[in-house]
């Protein structure tokens, strides 16, 4: 049947018009769909509008695109590998842009993450994770322990793995909690000015169920899309502890966290610890492509092999896709041939110093800073449509959900663009929350 096309693409509003008849977005309603903004192209931290419009990206493309946008280095790789494959099947071959990128993995990690599992997406390489840890107890005899301790407050991906041990009450997910497999939750990390923390119910957890429970898993040091949550790396090293003492696994998910996001390579550096399971995502590429990876290390491999059999049952259609490993090569060597640490470091003070001023607004709750991550959150929940639209007036791309108006911007970012970002993000809620 030949393509029935009756709506010209000619014009931005004729392209925005279909998009609203037949697109459905992320985290939208098909019926009453939030306003849509036409991108034409995107440069370094400036993402340009059809209408002509040039925005000041904060969300790096949701976490992902640290070195900003069209960038040579990563536009070369591409180009590059696209003249030899763009994909290959991974089931029975291998190539040399996968091969590169796992050694490089291996050797920015700590050394017992030895083992590199590929992934399409973030949350897939949760679900891997989960089921590595599972499949590490069964085959060794212990088929009860199939639970996983985790903490309120956390997200880890949409997928019905990564949902089940999201937020079971305020995250985004909800209403499949019925269908869902059920586990443990211990109450959100928080730390004291003593050093003290509030591990101890999740201790108890461990101490009640150690029977049933195949892993923890957490977002180390900040809790992304559940809240933006900050907490001490004291928690992350007694949880440990914790895990070893009641023979659990530790799966870490870096996938928001990973690659310098927090002020080191990985937040679990910031521990001193080491996870069993190391999940990472989004900036691994550098926003290019979609890509992930479950890292794990030799004694789960061999426990995961304890039956004699040692088959790991997962496999994408588009695991290592060439095109997503020769990038996030690029990327990852990007990355390290600057000072990202000093650059890191630029953007937390400038956010401290330029942020603090919301925290004097009536409908601010609370102001954080943690790395490249600056997180303002009011009292109540936004009307995101309201503050999406007053942002793009204001020359930058906010976006903004529930009580959080929070950036994570490109680490390329200058002083001058990230003055516009916060005195934006200040300048709005003063004029819409006050």
């Amino acid at each position: 049947m030949p393509l029935q096309n009756n709506t010209p693409l000619s014009n931005t509003d004729s392209l925005l018009a279909y998009d609203r008849e037949h697109i459905w977005h992320p985290y939208t309603s098909m019926t009453e769909p939030l306003p849509c903004y036409a991108v034409a192209s995107a440069q370094g931290v400036r993402i340009k509008l059809t209408d002509g419009r040039e925005l000041i990206d904060g969300m790096s493309s949701w976490w992902a695109a640290i070195h900003g946008y069209n960038h040579p280095v990563l536009n070369e790789a591409v180009e590059l590998q696209l003249k030899s494959m763009s994909h290959i099947m991974f089931g029975g071959l291998t190539h040399r842009p996968a091969v590169e990128l796992a050694q490089k993995l291996v050797d920015l990690t700590t050394e017992p993450l030895q083992h590199v599992f590929f992934a399409d997406s973030g949350s897939v390489s949760v679900e891997v994770a989960i089921k590595m840890a599972i499949q590490y107890w069964y085959a060794q005899g212990f088929k009860n322990k199939q639970k996983l301790l985790t903490v309120r407050g956390g997200y880890h991906g949409d997928t019905l793995g990564g949902m089940s041990v999201c937020d079971p009450v305020n995250g985004m997910h909800s209403m499949f909690r019925d269908i869902l497999p059920q586990h443990l939750f211990a109450p959100q990390p928080e730390c004291n000015a003593d050093g003290s923390t509030n591990i101890v119910e999740l201790e108890s957890l461990l101490n009640q169920n150690q029977d049933a429970i195949c892993a923890v898993i957490i977002e180390p040091v900040v809790q992304g899309a559940g809240g933006m949550h900050f907490y001490c790396a004291d928690y992350l090293q007694q949880l440990r502890v914790l895990c070893d003492r009641y023979q659990v696994l530790l799966i870490l998910d870096e996938i928001a966290t990973g690659f310098g996001r927090t002020g080191s390579l990985f937040a679990y550096e910031q521990a001193a610890i080491v996870p069993d399971i190391l999940c990472l995502g989004k900036a691994l590429t550098g926003g290019y492509m979609t890509l992930a990876a479950t890292m794990t290390s030799k004694k789960v491999v061999d426990g995961i092999s304890a039956d004699g059999s040692g088959v790991l049952m997962h496999g994408p259609t588009f695991m290592a896709n060439p095109l997503s490993c020769a990038v996030a090569n690029a990327s990852i060597e990007l990355l390290l041939s600057f000072n990202w640490q000093v650059n890191i470091k630029r953007i937390e003070q400038q956010l401290k110093e330029e942020l603090e001023p919301c925290r004097q607004l009536f409908a601010v709750a609370d102001v954080r800073i943690k790395g490249a991550i600056g997180v303002v959150e009011v009292k109540q929940p936004v009307n995101m449509q309201q503050l999406q639209a007053a942002f793009v007036e204001a020359g930058v791309w906010v976006r903004p959900f529930n009580k959080l108006v929070y950036i994570m911007p490109p680490y390329i970012i200058s002083t001058e663009e990230l003055t516009l970002l916060s005195s934006a993000i200040y300048m709005v809620l003063k004029k819409h929350l006050s």
